[in-house]
């Protein structure tokens, strides 16, 4: 568990680094699933003053504090139905960033303009429909974490490992803390070229589904050759 803490204590600073949360506007959280439990940021805790042992662990199943002196993000829920939803994650970010944040205010999905955006998400990254009043009322995190799943319906979370939260805000996931992160950054560089190549020509193309297709499998899947092995 200690080890876990650390993981997600640095994917958390990871996000500082960045410069991709102000404030408090964001936290990360790390599964393991074998042993049943999820270790995320606490609530309200300023970047400048976390430490790993400040992370709270809560039960995957029943989302119970299991340790920790703090309160846990109040955004864990979200997270926990997230788990749920997609078995192969281990790994979900939430940030406020300013590009991403737009697109989802503006209720709009970020479209597959370049390869740049088709290395890392297949096809557009959806948009959830707002919830509803009974949903806001009802339990507001956890439903949030409902919609996502909701608007991955037929979809494979894995191969578009993103969303815009309609007037709220961008949720990303990986295969752990750092790969989910990894995600946040990226979704904010395409979501912020997006915006600048839709200012230059508003009736913009999508990229070919042959070119979309190609830069995603060079980089995922049994076909893949960027990198080293």
């Amino acid at each position: 568990m200690e080890a876990l803490m650390e993981r997600v204590y640095a994917a958390n600073m990871e996000l500082f680094r960045r410069k991709m949360v102000l404030y408090t506007w964001g936290n990360v959280s790390e599964a393991d699933r074998s042993a049943g439990i999820m270790v995320i940021k606490p609530s309200g805790v300023p970047y400048e003053s976390m430490r790993p042992e400040l992370m709270v662990t809560m039960s995957l199943e029943d989302g119970r504090v299991v340790s920790g002196k703090l309160r846990p993000s109040s955004d864990a829920p979200t997270h926990l139905a997230l788990y749920r939803a997609f078995p192969d994650i281990g790994g979900v970010t939430h940030t406020h960033s300013t590009y991403a944040t737009a697109w989802a205010q503006a209720g709009r999905a970020v479209p597959c303009l370049g390869t740049t955006h088709a290395d890392y998400f297949h096809g557009d990254v959806p948009v959830t429909r707002f919830l509803t009043d009974r949903e806001v009322l009802k339990e507001y995190e956890l439903e949030t974490g409902n919609i996502i799943a909701e608007t991955f319906r037929g979809k494979r979370a894995s191969h578009t490992p993103g969303v815009l939260v309609r007037g709220h805000g961008p949720y990303t996931w990986g295969k752990d803390a750092v790969e989910s992160v990894h995600h946040a950054v990226v979704l904010e560089e395409i979501a912020r070229m997006a915006s600048i190549t839709m200012s230059l020509a508003s009736d913009i193309e999508v990229l070919p589904e042959a070119i979309s297709q190609k830069h995603y499998s060079r980089k995922h899947g049994p076909s893949a050759y960027y990198g080293q092995r």
